[in-house]
């Protein structure tokens, strides 16, 4: 079991890292779109920035938005619709102090510059608090609309990951398939912290070890514990044998909280149905795991959105403060 306080420490790279990721801890975020809408449905974003706004108040630590470019029926979830970078910008104008996160932005059929200038504008305006969750991408029918190709994706992902550290620099010289900066021209804003904190959603078309080395923290989906405990093990493991300084978890979670605390534990699509006793117990496990955050998704939750936020404030979130 790990302690509260371990010997080990993570990176200060921006305002949202720094408050979201503490070794040995959970926080709590949520997913957006806080409504829930059925599979195949599209949610009706009606009150969105009031809730980010709730959410805020009620101590959650980060909100969560999707890259979801075409919305593909197979799949039977079009995220939150809005485009994450332009969603960002109204977030942060909308809020002051929780963690704005994307999870994940699909590097394969984006222009890294673009997604440098997106999301370190959002960086900027938003006072440090962006998250970047990146990833390759599961959805083979976006593909060809972009011209792209989906074999590849794996290549086009790790040259967009280099791409976007090096235009973190001043006048940076850089050369790969994404492109040839030469030195001449320098893509502005630069981060609010350190660099754009970059979390590598779960294998990406890479090696164990690349995704242990090259990104500042790792994005994984639920397991049962022995499982999560072992993959977090062996992450961790690849960080330290490459000489890095520990790297933050954490995982997604779908809930349907209902009003009895004892109610027992149903599955649903990754997650569970359950009362607030057992969620609680399952976020306590999943913290002696090594999870540091957890990013709830309320899509498929049964009672209003704003009456499970405030029992999640009242009954669980106490106990990961």
């Amino acid at each position: 079991m790990l302690d509260k306080i371990q010997s080990t420490k993570f990176d200060q790279i921006n305002v949202a890292y720094n408050r979201v990721f503490r070794p040995g801890q959970l926080s709590i975020g949520l997913v957006l779109p806080l409504e829930a809408y059925a599979v195949g449905a599209e949610p009706a974003l009606s009150g969105h920035l009031e809730a980010a706004k709730k959410a805020e108040e009620l101590g959650f630590a980060a909100l969560w938005l999707r890259d979801v470019p075409f919305n593909v029926p197979n799949f039977g979830d079009p995220g939150q619709i809005f485009d994450p970078f332009v969603y960002l910008g109204a977030l942060a104008t909308a809020t002051d102090r929780i963690a704005l996160g994307t999870s994940s932005v699909i590097l394969p059929i984006r222009h890294p510059a673009h997604v440098a200038k997106a999301a370190t504008t959002a960086d900027v305006l938003s006072g440090g608090r962006l998250l970047l969750g990146v990833a390759s991408g599961d959805r083979p029918e976006e593909y060809p609309a972009m011209n792209q190709s989906y074999d590849d994706r794996g290549a086009r992902f790790r040259d967009s990951i280099d791409y976007i550290r090096a235009v973190g620099s001043n006048y940076p010289t850089h050369e790969n398939a994404q492109g040839t900066l030469s030195g001449g021209i320098d893509l502005l804003p630069k981060p609010h912290g350190t660099r754009l904190p970059m979390l590598i959603t779960g294998g990406s078309q890479q090696s164990p070890d690349w995704v242990a080395q090259n990104g500042d923290g790792w994005m994984t989906y639920p397991r049962n514990a022995a499982a999560q405990g072992q993959v977090i093990a062996d992450y961790r493991q690849r960080v330290k044998t490459a000489g890095q300084p520990d790297k933050p978890v954490m995982q997604s979670l779908y809930v349907d909280v209902v009003s009895d605390p004892a109610a027992p534990p149903r599955p649903i699509h990754l997650g569970f149905q359950s009362g607030s006793d057992f969620l609680r117990s399952y976020l306590r496990e999943i913290e002696t795991l090594g999870i540091n955050h957890v990013a709830l998704n309320l899509r498929f939750n049964h009672a209003p959105i704003n009456t499970t936020l405030e029992l999640l404030a009242d009954t669980v979130l106490p106990d990961f403060s």
